[in-house]
């Protein structure tokens, strides 16, 4: 009788054990063929429209691509995780990703938070691919690539638009002296001008403990007779600077990059119209004219309440295609595969994405190639200019 339940026991054992191996793989091949991408960026907090523009715009791409089939028979998921624009907070976003199955890393949105997982993705050896992380360390290894522009690039290419587009030759430029991405555009941008023949005729700082009160840089661009303010700062910070400046008498055009994406909702629905006029290089306009925007425009609107997508929500959607067309280039069918990751990184320097944002290529840099454009907001639209 000891002998008959000693083997009984032993088959409920074993019965349980490969249950939970079989509760691990959750719905078997199914699972298999699911790639987790992890996304990262401030889902709350004064910078979340970014991180949930990125998101949203990401969900698109993915449910799409899983409606037509998947990709080489894999499905993709988003899994997204705020990380408050906090690099320590990123981190541990990115390790609970990695706990979740991630394995390919859509992060973070903001340079900062990037750099610190940039880290982690290299000791991990599997891909990031960040929409928008602009500083230049975003990409700083050869698994890391981007969507945006450099912050280099927009202080380069926003001289050279306001030089060869606009009738401005005097600029003021009111920068954050506490934030990379706001002085590496600057710097940039000051270069560039000498070169370009503008004269920068006050180049005002503020940080991040004197983000509110504009009175005095506001002042210095009235004294100096400026014909356009460049702000290469982000949308909660030049929301102060409009409402001041319309206080100041000031009625000369601004003109910012990607951080100024955001603006109509920092300034919120009674004070829209202070933004008539403002103009941001951004690769991506909701106007545009051509079938892929349109469509996505009205998916967009249809999915969140009738939102408008700003490029960050066009960035994340390009970014899910590109990871994608990696796949696809790559001959990838087999996520779980010990060389997927070379393959997939591999494959990045490789592909063409014919995207939102414009045509891109990479090289072993991380950074996508691709033409400049600039909006003008009017009556709370952004217009192609």
């Amino acid at each position: 009788m000891k002998k008959i339940t000693g083997i009984l026991s032993l088959v409920m054992v074993l019965t349980i054990i490969a249950t939970g191996f079989s509760a691990c793989g959750g719905n078997g091949d199914a699972d298999k063929n699911t790639l987790v991408i992890g996304g990262i960026g401030p889902l709350t907090g004064d910078y979340s429209t970014y991180g949930v523009s990125v998101k949203q715009g990401a969900q698109i791409a993915v449910d799409e691509i899983n409606a037509a089939g998947g990709v080489n028979a894999i499905k993709f998921e988003l899994k997204f995780e705020d990380d408050e624009t906090d690099a320590t907070k990123a981190v541990n976003a990115y390790n609970t990703l990695m706990d979740d199955g991630m394995k390919v890393s859509l992060g973070a949105v903001t340079s900062g938070a990037c750099i610190a997982v940039t880290e982690e993705a290299k000791k991990d050896g599997i891909l990031l691919l960040t929409p928008s992380g602009s500083q230049k360390e975003c990409t700083q290894y050869d698994n890391c690539f981007r969507i945006c522009f450099t912050d280099p690039q927009q202080g380069t290419v926003s001289a050279d638009y306001i030089a060869d587009n606009l009738t401005a030759k005097k600029i003021a430029i009111i920068y954050d002296k506490s934030n990379d991405y706001s002085v590496g555009i600057t710097d940039k941008f000051v270069a560039e001008a000498a070169v370009k023949g503008l004269e920068i005729v006050a180049k005002q700082a503020f940080t991040s403990g004197t983000s509110t009160d504009f009175s005095a840089q506001l002042q210095q661009v009235k004294d100096t007779g400026a014909e356009l303010v460049f702000l290469p700062i982000y949308a909660k910070e030049a929301a102060f600077i409009l409402k001041q400046a319309k206080t100041a008498g000031i009625a000369v055009p601004f003109f910012g990059c990607d951080g100024l994406d955001g603006i109509l909702e920092k300034l919120g629905t009674d004070n829209q119209a202070l933004a008539n006029g403002v103009m941001l290089l951004t690769p991506f306009a909701a106007d545009a004219d051509d079938t892929k925007t349109k469509n996505f425009v009205k998916v967009y609107g249809e999915k969140y309440n009738g939102q408008v997508p700003d490029q960050f929500a066009a960035d994340g959607y390009d970014a899910i295609y590109t990871i994608k067309a990696a796949i696809e280039k790559a001959g990838i069918n087999d996520i779980n595969a010990a060389d997927f990751n070379t393959k997939i990184i591999d494959a990045m320097t490789q592909v063409t994405v014919e995207g939102l944002t414009g045509t891109m290529v990479w090289d072993e840099s991380g950074d996508a190639s691709k033409d400049a454009k600039a909006v003008k907001i009017t009556d709370g639209t952004y217009v192609a200019i």
